[in-house]
């Protein structure tokens, strides 16, 4: 698929999904944009040479959220009768948190600026996010007499706590990067100009470990949000059991003890 309104790339492991419609600030509620993440987001169970996503925007903002005077005009997903709009979202950009969530790789947010509504949602739905000083975050949906109908209202407890995303959700109020850092919303906040190396940074140590191994692990983080303790042993007694008869497991081994990097193979 030819991307036109998102960027992305490839190269040691690591991919780049950019948001790349700076004149909107990067809103993802059109049609054409949310096939195109999904396309991407689709594609990557199926790369072995996929180790790691960041998800980044262009120009000065992460993501908007979703375009405000389409809202106003009743165009595009808002468009139509109530069952009509409830289909957008059914079909439309709800598939978005169904795919991060199933992503097996490790998914980094590289927040550059704005991340607002939808915006917010998408950078809480990736495994870590780093922030630039420029960076903010909103769960304003409230302000313009709407829900997160994203899903975000999902997400947010399960990262910061039922309290925290109950009074960002009901308040709809900005949170600038300092406070982000320190409620938890990133990991770290970084200078504008040292956000994609140190994302980089991040990526290339996560993409140098075992691939099956990293796969497997964030399936597990998943798993144990939702499985019963019993239930969830036995799964990782089953999975650990298969990464002990892997060759990455054998060469892992070899190079602890040899003292040098490892050369993983995904086998």
């Amino acid at each position: 698929m030819d991307y036109t309104l998102i960027t992305f790339s490839v190269a040691d492991r690591v991919a780049v999904l950019t948001f790349n419609q700076p004149e909107s600030m990067n809103a993802i509620s059109s049609e054409l944009m949310i096939d195109e993440i999904l396309d991407v987001l689709g594609s990557i169970p199926r790369r072995t040479d996929i180790s790691v996503l960041i998800i980044t925007g262009a120009g000065k903002a992460f993501s908007s959220g979703g375009n405000i005077k389409d809202m106003a005009k009743k165009e595009g997903i808002f468009g139509g009768t109530p069952l009509d709009v409830q289909q957008n979202y059914r079909t439309g950009i709800q598939r978005i948190p169904l795919a991060l969530y199933d992503l097996e790789v490790p998914v980094i947010a590289a927040v550059n600026g704005p991340a607002i509504g939808a915006g917010f949602d998408v950078s809480m739905m990736c495994d870590i996010r780093i922030g630039s000083t420029k960076a903010r975050f909103g769960e304003t949906f409230v302000n313009l007499g709407i829900i997160p109908g994203d899903g975000g209202a999902w997400f947010l407890p399960k990262a910061l706590g039922h309290q925290r995303a109950a009074e960002l959700t009901f308040t709809g109020r900005i949170v600038n990067a300092p406070e982000a850092l320190e409620i938890g919303i990133v990991l770290e906040v970084v200078e504008p100009d040292e956000l994609m190396p140190r994302v980089h940074e991040l990526a290339n140590e996560i993409a140098a470990k075992p691939p099956q191994a990293l796969r497997i692990a964030k399936r597990l983080l998943r798993a144990g949000q939702s499985v019963p303790l019993p239930q969830f042993l036995d799964m990782c007694a089953t999975l650990q059991a298969g990464c002990h008869f892997s060759d990455d497991h054998e060469e892992a081994l070899n190079a602890f003890f040899e003292k040098r990097p490892g050369r993983y193979t995904g086998q």
